[in-house]
């Protein structure tokens, strides 16, 4: 029997005006009529409509009369663990989903959601902000290319002791005005502004990490391209004169563009691949995780957060951000994903 059908017999056998006015209210809401033309026909008032309605739909059709005394409050220990069990096996869940299903399987209806986040907690369920996740991730290649790095990493391991050969990880970053905005401790009565003229005013920096003694060098550019790559690599090979470079990075299209690759062939022509002067590996798609990389433009970004309120004009935003993470020796367990290298004699 649905409810429609439970409130007309709950309207024919009961002789009480109170929940008669009740279950109508309910019912005329239910079949699609407004809450203004309930209120004009039942001279009731919206909230008069709107708990009636809830209390049917949660608590059920009895719960209108006038001595109701409410639906048992607590749970068996027996039953107790039967649900902690099927809110660990949901892969996605609602506080309204816990509560229909002790409602409906229990007969339970708590009036605290405090009891109900009490059921969360034991079954270790918390509430957390969703994650992007990129579908076309492939985690069988993204193992596979761990791999494939920590070989090469073992294979150039001599040259890597004994200077002839940089590695680093790169990335390129997008710095907006509008990153500065975060989380801050404030007062409860008082908004915290920070003053953006436009929060889509646009810095790019490509960054190298040298994953051998974890120094990051950053450069300022105007956007991430093939000439602004080019011109990085140059930079990077004065930092580290007379060395091979061995360069880990994404799959940007101009990582792989005509240009770039008639600039490698320059670079490297005529020589074995074991003598390249700049050997390029790109990581896993889809997973930037990869790349210690990210995690330093995060720290980065979250180093900016907690000085918001000196970074009143853009330009010092990207100084502070530059001031942060340039020149500087980084040291968090992400760097030592593929092995600890070996340091220059």
């Amino acid at each position: 029997m649905n409810i429609i059908d439970e409130l007309s017999n709950f309207i024919n056998q009961t002789i009480e005006p109170k929940e008669i006015k009740r279950a109508i209210a309910v019912k005329m809401i239910l079949q699609g009529k407004s809450y203004h033309e309930i209120q004009e026909l039942l001279q009731v008032s919206h909230s008069f409509i709107s708990k009636w309605k809830n209390q049917a739909i949660f608590e059920g059709v009895d719960s209108l009369k006038i001595k109701y005394k409410g639906r048992t409050s607590y749970l068996k220990p027996e039953d107790k663990v039967k649900i902690i069990q099927w809110l660990k096996e949901k892969d996605y869940l609602r506080l309204s989903d816990l509560k229909n299903h002790l409602l409906h399987e229990y007969q339970v209806f708590y009036k605290s959601d405090q009891s109900y986040y009490s059921l969360f907690k034991e079954a270790k369920i918390s509430w957390k902000k969703t994650q992007k996740k990129n579908p076309g991730k492939n985690e069988d290649l993204v193992e596979a290319k761990k791999e494939e790095i920590e070989n090469k990493l073992e294979n150039w391991h001599s040259d890597i002791k004994d200077g002839k050969l940089a590695v680093f990880m790169i990335d390129e970053c997008h710095l907006l005005w509008g990153d500065l905005l975060g989380y801050a401790w404030g007062r409860t009565d008082k908004r915290i502004q920070v003053p953006i003229k436009n929060q889509k005013d646009r810095q790019t920096y490509y960054g190298a990490l040298d994953y051998q003694n974890q120094e990051f060098i950053m450069k300022e550019y105007s956007a991430g391209n093939t000439k602004n790559t080019i011109n990085f690599i140059n930079y990077l090979q004065r930092q580290r004169p007379g060395k091979r470079l061995a360069i880990f990075w994404d799959g940007a299209s101009y990582h792989n563009s005509q240009e770039w690759r008639e600039y490698l062939s320059k670079i490297n022509q005529d020589l074995l691949e074991e003598d390249w002067l700049i050997t390029c590996t790109k990581f896993a798609p889809n997973a930037p995780e990869q790349n210690p990389v990210e995690d330093i433009w995060l720290q980065g970004k979250s180093f900016l957060r907690k000085f918001y309120h000196i970074c009143s004009t853009f330009k010092r935003v990207k100084w502070l951000f530059k001031f942060f993470t340039d020149g500087q020796i980084f040291d968090f367990p992400k760097l030592f994903k593929y092995g600890i290298l070996p340091q220059p004699i």
